[in-house]
């Protein structure tokens, strides 16, 4: 191969992917919230995250998605991406599963996080970045993100946006977060709470809605912006299987394969290392349908600074 191919594939290769994690059902939103305007122009939260990367440096984005919603999608999303992007559709789907494994009758929900980032084996092809739909990371993030992944990581050397709690909470109802324990600006932990709650300028959690545990506002979480070298996808798919086992045992119908749960596991097993990078961003999010309101104020609020412009 001539040496110049050789070094525009090593290029492409190492140029890092923007993986939008688009699946989810929004139970709590109680629609197809992906999509959803919160601005006068129809731009969706994810438009203002597709901004944010393209001008810290992301070419190139995957939308996981479920088919169902795929020609809504593309036509409306996916049609104002690919100005600015390479652009690529992956499926999150139930029967997507190793071999030896079934979908429980009556299974309808997504197998989570981490099932939606490993459905990207195969289009993916190095380091990337993970993100939700719904949530507003600010620019900062993908700057800090797309700089850790564009200085070539190693094999098992990742990144994780951290955020402090009480910038991620919302007035209506509960969220999930990824609790951290970080030593020497380095993530020794990570725990997914699936039901924090806002108090004040902290909060509290609870697994069975009676008992509840205070945490520090200051706590820095992760909201699922992560930074991957591309061995990642394989270590997804390897820990697929004990999850089934366990899950398909204890809650068949509503059991998740958590990203930060599998991040946790390799810590544990000292198979990778995770560079924490505090943003100081203010998160907003669609996670209820009584949170767009305040989204759009805020956004609104950012475009009127400058840091938007009406027109994108």
């Amino acid at each position: 191969m001539p040496e110049n191919e050789t070094t525009r594939k090593l290029t492409a290769a190492c140029e890092p992917t923007l993986v939008i994690m688009a699946a989810g059902m929004g139970s709590r939103f109680g629609s197809l919230k992906q999509i959803t305007p919160v601005d006068g122009q129809g731009h969706a939260i994810i438009d203002y995250s597709l901004f944010d990367a393209h001008r810290a440096g992301f070419e190139r984005v995957v939308f996981v998605i479920k088919r169902e919603i795929e020609k809504e999608f593309r036509d409306t999303v996916g049609a104002r991406a690919e100005g600015r992007f390479e652009v690529r559709y992956v499926y999150q789907e139930l029967e997507r599963l190793p071999e030896g494994f079934s979908v429980p009758e009556g299974r309808e929900k997504p197998w989570g996080t981490g099932h939606a980032a490993a459905c990207c084996r195969g289009v993916v092809d190095g380091p990337f970045a993970v993100i939700n739909a719904d949530d507003f990371y600010g620019a900062e993030a993908y700057g800090a993100i797309y700089d850790f992944l564009k200085s070539g990581p190693c094999p098992g050397e990742h990144a994780m946006a951290g955020y402090k709690l009480r910038n991620t909470l919302t007035e209506n109802g509960y969220v999930s977060r990824g609790v951290c324990a970080i030593e020497g600006g380095m993530l020794s932990g990570v725990t997914e709470r699936t039901r924090i709650e806002k108090r004040g300028a902290d909060a509290a959690w609870t697994e069975d809605g009676e008992h509840y545990e205070p945490i520090s506002g200051d706590t820095v979480v992760s909201m699922n912006f992560w930074g991957f070298s591309g061995d990642m996808l394989d270590a997804l798919w390897e820990g697929f299987p004990e999850f089934l086992r366990e899950g398909l045992r204890s809650n068949p119908l509503r059991c998740e394969y958590f990203l930060p749960s599998v991040v946790n596991g390799l810590l544990e097993r000292g198979r990778c290392s995770v560079r924490v990078l505090e943003c100081p961003a203010r998160w907003h999010g669609v996670t209820y349908r009584e949170d767009l309101e305040s989204v759009r104020e805020s956004l609104a609020r950012l475009r009127a600074q400058g840091v938007y412009p009406e027109q994108f």
